[in-house]
């Protein structure tokens, strides 16, 4: 399997860690209890201590479907693709605008793509790298041979369990824990086509589903299928113990990275999914890639699924990989699971 094309797409808006601090207060002070201020000075000491930055959202007048096409169509002329060759589509945004069928159908619609064979993978962070996966698995079994596997985490600009307004709305400093994770996220679409070959992807995976109550959105009535509903904190809420989940989750990324077959002096560059930048140094110097590392979460945020595609898209625009590069991708999502991954570019 090879990479033929990665694209990515931002919004305009840039907003600061001030930014968000000044949001959280705007939206907070009529229904906080407690030293609003001093919750404030926290929350920005910890947006600087992740290695947080800046981040897009969404302008007036920008729509996601928009920056999805404009991913998607650069992404289709760099790799001198018609849509009508692509067989298979993969939506994997943890954003999305319809329950069913899947958004896939929707935005194969939008994009003019009408025979490809359509399905969302709904697995938060991981989503990308899960249909990656799963895409390896199809080429192999010749069920597919062009397939695009594209994402829109629009999640802060309208209304719904992840984004603003409602996680900005605090009531007490209770809520920090679970919410701050929330404050780092930026937005971005992604498109990535990728097509049958010989060349080889190295993959390996792990959970800990006994953890998967670190990072939830749970629905009304979720507790009637768990048999602790203490786990669920907020319904209808994004819900995210991000310290929690780097601290208990930080040994099984390095485990999931020693398994690699792939020797770390043959991989050029890793991109690690962008929840923090602090918690991935510290994982990389435990198995000496640390200097290998490629970086987003500072300047854009924590992207959701659109993580390691958009760093691609970036690295290479940059400059800092090539074609014939070996790659690695490293994430830690919700659930929890694991994966660590390399790759000829």
């Amino acid at each position: 399997m090879k990479i033929e094309a990665v694209r990515a797409a931002f919004p305009s808006k840039k907003l600061t860690n001030g930014d968000i601090v000044d949001l959280i207060r705007e939206n907070s002070v009529k229904t906080f209890s407690g030293d609003l201020e001093q919750t404030l000075r926290k929350i920005k000491t910890f947006l600087h201590y992740s290695g947080a930055i800046e981040r897009y959202w969404l302008d007036k007048g920008e729509k996601p479907i928009d920056l999805l096409s404009r991913a998607t169509n650069e992404a289709l002329v760099e790799a001198n693709c018609k849509k009508e060759e692509i067989d298979t589509l993969i939506y994997t945004g943890v954003d999305r605008g319809f329950v069913e069928p899947a958004n896939a159908y929707f935005v194969a619609k939008s994009l003019g793509i009408s025979k490809a064979r359509c399905f969302d993978v709904a697995d938060a962070c991981m989503s990308w790298t899960t249909a990656v996966s799963l895409l390896d698995c199809m080429f192999k079994q010749g069920v597919s041979k062009r397939a695009m596997v594209v994402n829109a985490e629009f999640n802060q600009t309208h209304e719904n369990w992840i984004g603003y307004p409602k996680i900005f709305r605090l009531q007490s400093p209770n809520q920090v824990p679970y919410t701050f994770p929330g404050f780092t996220v930026g937005e971005a679409a992604t498109a990535t086509i990728l097509s049958a070959d010989e060349n080889k992807w190295d993959f390996h995976f792990s959970q800990r589903s006994d953890l998967a109550h670190l990072c939830m959105s749970a629905t009304r009535g979720a507790d009637k299928y768990i048999h602790t509903p203490e786990d669920i904190p907020e319904f209808e809420r994004f819900v995210s113990f991000g310290i929690e989940m780097h601290q208990l989750g930080s040994q099984e990324c390095v485990n999931i990275f020693r398994e690699l077959k792939t020797p770390s002096d043959q991989i050029k560059t890793v991109f690690p999914h962008a929840s923090s930048k602090k918690a991935w140094v510290d994982a990389a110097k435990q198995v000496g890639v640390d200097d290998k590392m490629y970086f987003i979460y500072p300047g854009y945020g924590n992207l959701v699924s659109a993580s390691v595609p958009a760093a691609l898209s970036l690295a290479t625009a940059e400059g800092r990989i090539k074609r014939g590069d070996t790659l690695a991708g490293w994430v830690g999502s919700a659930g929890m699971s694991f994966a660590a991954y390399a790759f000829k570019y």
